[in-house]
């Protein structure tokens, strides 16, 4: 079960006891009233709790530290189509906030912590059109989300709890970071799961040979796993290939892959497909 616990809006759903979220107030209306109730119900009932941490994409925290926000280059704050605030990756203070979220979460006794939202805006390129990013340490997108990753796995693993990340499913198959810093090969060096978001609205017309995506959602999450399962095979063999202790510096263990599936209806495609049983079974 996939519980969020600070979400979209950047809001806790649990009282927290960390200090700097009570001050930013993140935590004001939580609901989820008594958060070691829930967790002991879910694992009498032997379920498996992950807690997803919305991350960058974070207008609440934006709108209480401006400073680390998104900004345009004229100096106000950037907003995205939908006109959502978002916290800048480059700050490293955004990247301790997040992580000290999910330390608290293992503590309380959750089996995973899964980051959404761990990437740049996208459109990335239009985006870095009119934004002016606090890189001050002059770092690629993905070397920066790698950093990230390569930061809080270990924090989350002394804390007792698997680290997941929410990727683009296209991720599976585009050999750049799309504008948005996330490089299969990097994410699932650094994470135990990887869970790439295979809807098959999301897929152009053309996709995989596909002439409409949605229409085959069997066809897209095949062709998605292919090449997902590929490339963390490449990862094996490239560092199976390396010296002893070069490849001692890497993981050699890629994370496994659970991908996120398809259960709406996306009325927005030309001639959609409407989205049941028989659809999710596909």
């Amino acid at each position: 079960m996939v519980i969020d616990v600070k979400n979209d809006g950047g809001l806790l759903s649990y009282t927290s006891s960390i200090p700097f979220v009570q001050q930013m107030r993140s935590d004001h209306n939580p609901s989820i009233r008594d958060i070691h109730a829930l967790l002991g119900l879910l694992h009498k009932k032997h379920i498996y709790a992950i807690r997803r941490i919305v991350t960058f994409k974070d207008p609440h925290l934006a709108r209480q530290k401006p400073e680390w926000a998104i900004h345009k280059k004229d100096g106000g704050l950037w907003q995205d189509i939908k006109g959502t605030l978002w916290t800048d990756p480059y700050q490293r203070d955004v990247w301790d906030y997040n992580i000290a979220i999910a330390k608290e979460a293992a503590a309380l006794g959750f089996d995973e912590i899964q980051f959404d939202y761990v990437r740049f805006p996208d459109n990335g390129s239009r985006v870095n059109q009119g934004v002016g990013f606090a890189n001050k340490h002059h770092l690629s997108k993905e070397k920066t989300i790698v950093q990230f990753f390569h930061r809080a796995c270990p924090e989350n693993h002394r804390s007792g709890s698997y680290l997941s990340a929410d990727v683009f499913g296209l991720i599976t198959s585009s050999t750049t970071d799309m504008g948005v810093g996330q490089v299969w090969e990097q994410v699932t060096r650094e994470v135990d799961v990887i869970s790439p978001m295979t809807y098959p609205s999301h897929y152009s017309s053309g996709m995989y040979g596909t002439r409409q995506p949605d229409s085959t959602p069997d066809e897209a999450i095949r062709h998605t796993m292919m090449d997902a399962k590929l490339r963390n095979v490449q990862v094996v063999q490239s560092v199976s290939s390396l010296s002893v202790p070069a490849a001692a510096m890497l993981t050699t263990k890629p994370a496994e892959i659970r991908p996120w599936l398809q259960n709406f209806t996306a009325t927005w495609v030309p001639s959609y497909r409407v989205y049941g049983i028989q659809e999710v079974r596909q």
